[in-house]
């Protein structure tokens, strides 16, 4: 009986996606990760000399792709695949970051936040608002959760994060806004 209900879980949480939804959360995953070693020395450049964490600033620019699978495969759960895609691939490749096995956590948890930040539409006509909010709340969890882990800032240097996460992330969720609505203009959905 458990095992039923708990397979039964497991088809609706999959069910609900095609395999072209499923190769572009992959994509999209993928992108995520890949662009993370580029930004994050690049931010660096620019926060090093201030003494201000990077991660923050450059979160918004890779959180940028779990808000824009959201908008564009358009179902429940999305942004919480993507965040666990993209734990798996760190996890496996030993990419960027030295979260080890916490990454389950650090990159799940913002894809659950953006998730729910979508879900205020009931429609899925998602405004450039859903985006900006999306960005913003996925990449403070991120912080947070970073911040909990491993940094434990002071309260005063953690405000100062993030506010420039929430500015990241707002930038990071316009961008996917446009990025989403030319996708949607070229009809690609198959």
């Amino acid at each position: 009986m458990i095992i039923e209900v708990f397979m039964n879980r497991e088809k609706s949480l999959l069910g609900n996606y095609t395999v072209f939804d499923l190769v572009i959360i992959a994509i999209i995953s993928s992108l995520g990760i890949a662009t993370k070693p580029i930004i994050v020395p690049l931010v660096h450049i620019l926060t090093g000399p201030l003494f201000i964490p990077g991660g923050a600033i450059a979160g918004g620019f890779y959180m940028l792709w779990i808000v824009l699978g959201i908008g564009y495969i358009k179902k429940i759960g999305t942004g919480t695949l993507i965040g666990v895609v993209q734990s798996i691939l760190v996890i496996a490749s030993g990419a960027m970051g030295t979260h080890g096995i916490m990454s389950i956590i650090s990159y799940t948890c913002p894809g659950i936040v953006a998730d729910l930040v979508f879900l205020v539409c009931r429609d899925k006509k998602y405004t450039v608002m859903h985006y900006i909010f999306g960005c913003m709340a996925a990449n403070i969890t991120g912080t947070a959760i970073s911040n909990l882990l491993f940094f434990r800032l002071p309260s005063t240097v953690l405000l100062l994060l993030f506010s420039s996460a929430a500015l990241s992330g707002a930038i990071g969720g316009l961008i996917a806004s446009n990025i989403v609505k030319s996708l949607e203009s070229m009809k690609l959905n198959i």
